[in-house]
């Protein structure tokens, strides 16, 4: 099941630059209402979590959100190289570079500040 999600945004190219981004996910869906969708992206939403929004080391990379992604469904190392098509050592070092960028030292840690950053979806 995808998750659905509206986008509330007034500025063009931020609307655009967003649905572009939930697009590339195959777990979500844009829908036309808010009353259709699972998650409503506002500009608050957007504007608060623009500035600073990871802790450390800068933004991830497109691979690495995948990884943190997966170990959020509660995938394995193992199961997420079968996923990616990666080696488990791939996967162990952007797992390494996901904990070194939002500060944390676990997995449960990772997938815990990627849902309150909305870099993870619920």
């Amino acid at each position: 099941m995808k998750l659905r999600v509206y986008l509330d945004l007034s500025n063009a190219v931020t609307r655009r630059r967003m649905a572009a981004l939930l697009r590339a996910d195959g777990e979500v869906a844009l829908v036309g209402t808010a009353e259709d969708a699972d998650l409503v992206v506002s500009e608050r939403v957007v504007a608060t979590a623009a500035p600073g929004a990871l802790a450390q080391g800068g933004a991830l990379t497109a691979r690495e959100l995948e990884v943190l992604r997966l170990v959020a469904r509660g995938l394995s190392n193992k199961e997420i190289a079968a996923d990616l098509r990666i080696t488990t050592h791939t996967v162990k070092y952007h797992l390494a570079a996901v904990l070194e960028k939002l500060g944390v030292r676990s997995r449960t840690e990772a997938v815990s500040l990627g849902v309150r950053k909305g870099l993870v979806p619920l």
